[in-house]
C-alpha cells in the first residue's frame, strides 16, 4: 500500500473531522475554523481543498456515498436473481452501516438536510445505480411491488438506519437473528 503524501493526510483529516463534528453536532454547529482545529490544521489550509462549507460538504457526502456503495455491491452479480441479488446487496448495506457507523450516519444527516445541493445529492443516486437497475428489472419481472423508488428506499433500506442509530444509541442490540428478521420484513415490503 502507497504511503499517503502529506497533502493527503490534511485532507483526509480535514474529511473525518467533517463527518466527526456533523455527526455530534449537526452541520450549521460545524463551521470550518472548528473542522480546521479538529484536523490540527490552520484554517486556511481547508480552502486549498475545498472552495467553502458547501463544497466540502458536497464533496465529503459524495466519497462516503461511493466508498458505502462500493461496499455494499462488492459481492453483487448483476445475473443473480432479483431476490437473491436484493439479500446480497441489503445485507451488504447493514453490514456497512453496522461496521462504518460513522460514514453510516454521516450519510443518514446527509439524507435529512437542505445542505446536500441537488446535483450532489444526484451524484449519489447515481452510485445507487445496481440496485435501482436490480429493482427495476424485479418490477419487468414481476418480482418487485411497481412502486417508486423512493417508496422501494423508503421501506427496504431506511429502516437500517433507524436500527443502526438504535444500537448506537444503547437502546438495542442487534444479533444475527434481528437482522435476518429486518432484511425479512424489508424483502416482504417490496415483493408482489
Amino acid at each position: 500500500m502507497a504511503e499517503l503524501t502529506k497533502s493527503e493526510i490534511k485532507r483526509n483529516a480535514l474529511v473525518k473531522a467533517t463527518i466527526e463534528l456533523v455527526n455530534n453536532s449537526g452541520f450549521h454547529a460545524a463551521p470550518m475554523s472548528k473542522i480546521a482545529k479538529m484536523a490540527n490544521v490552520s484554517p486556511a489550509t481547508i480552502y486549498l481543498y475545498f472552495e467553502n462549507k458547501q463544497d466540502l460538504v458536497n464533496q465529503v457526502y459524495i466519497e462516503v456515498k461511493a466508498a458505502f456503495t462500493e461496499y455494499a455491491f462488492a459481492t453483487f452479480n448483476p445475473k443473480m436473481g432479483v431476490e437473491e441479488g436484493f439479500e446480497i446487496i441489503w445485507k451488504r448495506i447493514a453490514d456497512f452501516k453496522l461496521k462504518e457507523c460513522e460514514e453510516a450516519m454521516f450519510l443518514a444527516q446527509c439524507d435529512n438536510t437542505p445542505m446536500i445541493d441537488e446535483p450532489s445529492r444526484q451524484e449519489g443516486i447515481k452510485h445507487l445505480q445496481p440496485l435501482l437497475d436490480l429493482w427495476e428489472r424485479g418490477k419487468k419481472e414481476g418480482i418487485i411491488k411497481p412502486l417508486s423508488d423512493y417508496i422501494l428506499y423508503a421501506y427496504a433500506i431506511n429502516p437500517l438506519s433507524f436500527l443502526m442509530i438504535a444500537q448506537k444509541r444503547g437502546g438495542f442490540q442487534l444479533n444475527e437473528s434481528h437482522l435476518e428478521e429486518a432484511y425479512q420484513s424489508a424483502w416482504s415490503s417490496i415483493k408482489k
